[in-house]
């Protein structure tokens, strides 16, 4: 058996945001990388492929559906134009790479032969490559609770799957009421599919406010979203074309049918087959890479990036993780996971609730002295832009500090709240006040000059 052996100053694992981002870096800084990544359909990592693109195209999509357009025709349609958009990102994300003179990219599996050694392959396909420093950053992937009959139905189906297939379900069932869950349940429900949500907490959404999180369940019931709170599954039976779920709730047996059935239950750091104990490179409890600060493991030479190390599940995080580890490597090092500050989130359901900071109840249970400045969108005279474009569904909500005045946290579930979080947070930051966010010029209409209003309506 033959063995190709290579050699590289860098060798990343896992062609995601935080990977390919240093990968580009120290290419261009004439360093020998080489990436390796699984499969051929994920160059570029999740965001691209499978996540944040591919979801993001068919919120658009399924809010541009008109009255008149066949409702499976349509979703076909839109399933094309997504995958058309993903191929040629994965395509650019191979060829941006590849063109680089000091960087190559190996397709397979990877494991760690030791510490600074790692396999791709087998038999005569066999590659070995050895660097001084290792990246790793092979994301996550969706955990499948152990619901009896769920593994074996024929109509589960995973978030990747809905982003690629072209029929689109009758009815769709999703057990969790998470990100993930949300925004698919409100997709769907928006292309015409019949959509149950099954959270066995007793609200969505709870680790935001109540009333957030209740003004977030109006919205999707008023979109004819089913949710079911309080659910407990406990099986799932197929019967042909559809699998019959069954939940308990309040001591009794309930079910519902569905003809595709998405568990949204979380997801977990994808760790195995790399071998990591070849390389002592030390596991959390829960699973993922353990690092400090600094993103370096057990092994101050193999860093980890991303959903691996079991930090928050974004691809801002990931693309953060590599300025951390590029410092490391090539700046003064002294950046660290500690510097994160005022991260913000978005949810994408329809319209999109963006958070930063502390909730309400957060900041009391921690004995903070504030004042809350809350609105509905519907009645936020300084804002017409969602009346232009007939979206006044929705809240704005600011917690502040009554002593300082600065911006604590925020709920903005509102039309391009995606958007308006970023300048929350950016105002968090460097210690902006909520009296100079209300105080300042923004352009007509825009949803940003609600802040004029908002910080006004202060109800507690």
């Amino acid at each position: 058996m033959e063995t190709t052996n290579l050699t590289a100053d860098v060798l990343v694992i896992g062609f995601g945001k935080g990977g390919k981002t240093a990968a580009h870096v120290l290419a261009d800084a004439g360093q020998r990388v080489v990436m390796i990544e699984q499969s051929e359909n994920m160059y570029g990592g999740t965001c691209p492929n499978i996540g944040c693109v591919p979801t993001k195209m068919l919120v658009h999509y399924s809010n541009a559906k008109r009255l008149g357009d066949h409702a499976q025709e349509y979703f076909a349609q839109s399933i094309e134009g997504v995958r058309a958009l993903t191929t040629a990102f994965r395509a650019g994300n191979l060829e941006s790479l590849q063109r680089k003179g000091t960087a190559t990219v190996i397709t397979g599996t990877a494991s760690f032969v030791d510490a600074h050694t790692v396999a791709v392959g087998e038999g005569d396909d066999r590659i070995t490559v050895t660097a001084p420093t290792i990246l790793v950053n092979t994301g996550s992937e969706p955990i499948l609770p152990a619901i009896p009959g769920l593994a074996e139905s024929s109509h589960l189906v995973t978030s990747t799957e809905l982003t690629k297939t072209s029929n689109l379900p009758e009815r769709l069932v999703v057990l969790g009421g998470g990100y993930q869950g949300l925004e698919f349940a409100s997709i769907y429900r928006h292309f015409g599919t019949d959509v149950t949500i099954l959270e066995a907490a007793d609200r969505l959404l709870p680790r935001e406010d109540e009333d957030i999180a209740e003004t977030v369940a109006e919205i999707l019931r008023g979109d004819g979203v089913t949710i079911i709170t309080g659910a407990h599954v406990t099986g799932v039976r197929d019967n042909g074309a559809t699998s019959t779920i069954t939940y308990e709730k309040n001591g009794q047996t309930h079910t519902v049918e569905a003809s595709a059935l998405l568990p949204a239950t979380g997801r977990r750091p994808v760790t195995a087959g790399l071998r990591l104990d070849a390389a002592d490179v030390r596991t959390t409890p829960r699973g993922a890479i353990e690092v400090d600060e600094h993103l370096r493991t057990s092994q101050p030479h193999i860093y980890a990036l991303g959903d691996v190390n079991g930090g928050e599940q974004f691809t801002y995080i990931s693309l953060d993780d590599a300025r951390i580890v590029l410092d490391q490597l090539t700046g003064q090092g002294k950046r660290s996971t500690s510097d994160r500050r005022a991260v913000p989130h978005t949810l994408f359901i329809t319209p999109p609730l963006a958070t930063v900071g502390l909730t309400e109840t957060q900041a009391r249970a921690q004995g903070l002295n504030i004042k809350v400045a809350k609105e509905k969108v519907a009645d936020i005279i300084a804002m017409p832009r969602a009346y232009t474009v007939e979206e006044t569904r929705g809240v704005m909500k600011f917690v502040v500090d009554a002593d300082t005045d600065l911006i604590l946290g925020a709920a903005l579930l509102s039309i391009d709240a995606q958007e308006v979080v970023n300048t929350v947070a950016l105002a968090m930051r460097h210690n902006i006040t909520a009296t100079e966010l209300r105080d300042s010029i923004y352009t007509h209409p825009s949803t940003t000059e609600a802040f004029n209003e908002v910080f006004d309506k202060v109800v507690s």
